[in-house]
């Protein structure tokens, strides 16, 4: 089986999901049980660092839109971070950059919701 990791750090109000290596059918769960953990804890605002994941499968993807939903209705979103280029094309093949917005780095992400709030940490 392919190697996954995922782990969570909080920055203020914003969680950064950071994700690495192969997320596919097999190691989606531990994804979900992020998003799972985050939105019980009620922390809406998240960024997803995907700069070390290497390959994402369409169970993968399903994550994303699975939560996405309930994220949003809690004022929230999943901003998008990092991506490499065979990542993106998976992604900008199903549309994702018409759903979530997706920055080069992660600062730009936290960037974007600090500006959403009225703060500038330049």
């Amino acid at each position: 089986m392919a190697e996954f990791g995922t782990s969570i750090e909080n920055k203020g109000d914003v969680s950064v999901i950071k994700l690495e290596g192969y997320l596919d059918a097999h190691t989606a769960p531990a994804l979900e049980n992020n998003f799972t953990e985050l939105i019980n804890d009620n922390r809406f605002k998240i960024v997803v660092d995907i700069r070390d994941l290497a390959y994402i499968s369409s169970a993968g993807l399903g994550v994303f839109m699975a939560y996405i939903e309930k994220i949003r209705n809690n004022s929230g979103d999943i901003k998008l971070a990092g991506m490499n280029e065979k990542v993106f094309n998976i992604f900008d093949l199903l549309g994702f950059p018409l759903l979530y917005e997706i920055f080069d780095t992660e600062e730009e992400a936290l960037q974007k919701y600090n500006e959403s709030k009225g703060l500038d940490t330049k």
